[in-house]
Parts: structure tokens; sequence; C-alpha cells
């Protein structure tokens, strides 16, 4: 049985900010001073995954990923809005919704968030539309 995928992170806040906007939620955290490091678990809406964030309160430069880890993929009620509103907080659209069905973001770690429209939605509006990647993804 899986029960969860660990994401090491450093900007606490920014990073549950993106998975807030993605529709997971908070469900427990532990510190753990001893060992100077927190633990963070988030779930879906129908609690059938969690992810747990690792932020280790002592690491000051940025993670290396791993070359087999690929990314997380993430259903949207709407991908456009949910593009939209994450590029207001200053996150980076590595890949744009232009087909109206998935688009690529990545956290402040670098880590790939692959977000997948659930419904059919519409064609995208000409911002996606003609929108470049950035970057990898």
């Amino acid at each position: 049985m899986l029960l969860h995928a660990m994401l090491r992170i450093r900007n606490v806040q920014q990073t549950l900010d993106i998975f807030t906007v993605l529709g997971l939620k908070e469900v427990r955290r532990f510190d753990q001073p001893t060992g100077r490091f927190t633990l963070i678990f988030l779930t879906d809406r129908k609690g059938i995954f969690e992810i747990e964030l690792t932020h280790n309160w002592d690491q000051e430069t940025p993670y290396a990923i791993g070359d087999s880890f690929g990314h997380i993929a993430i259903g949207v009620e709407n991908i456009y809005d949910t593009c939209k509103q994450l590029q207001e907080m200053d996150v980076t659209i590595a890949r744009p919704p232009r087909d109206g069905y998935m688009a690529f973001v990545k956290t402040p770690d670098g880590i790939s968030i692959e977000l997948l429209q659930q419904r059919p939605i519409g064609p995208p509006p000409k911002k996606w539309a003609e929108m470049e990647n950035i970057g990898t993804w």
C-alpha cells in the first residue's frame, strides 16, 4: 500500500501556498527540535494520497533533484484559473496549458508539478495558447 511521497523543501510557506492552490490541505505537522526538522503532511480533498514535506531547519543550499525523479501530477478543476492564480503568486508556469489539458509548474525548490484538467474545459485563451515553455518541466 502506498502511504505517501516525501519532498524536501526550504521555503515552507511558499510551498504550502502552491499546494493549497492545487487543492491540498495540511492535515498534520510534527516539529522535531532535537533533529531540527519539521514534517508537514498534506492530503487531497478525498484523503486518498498524502505528500510529506520535510523542512530541515538548517538547510541553506538548494537540494539537488535526482535524475530519476520526474514530477507529481495533480488534477485541477480549471487549469486556466489555477495557472493564473499561481502566476500571480510569482510561480513559474514552465509549460503553459496550451492544450487546455496539461501544464507544469515548479515549487521554490524546483520540484515539477503536472497539472491535469479533470473535465473538458474548452480551448485555451490566447494568453496560454501563445505562451512559450520556460526552462525544464
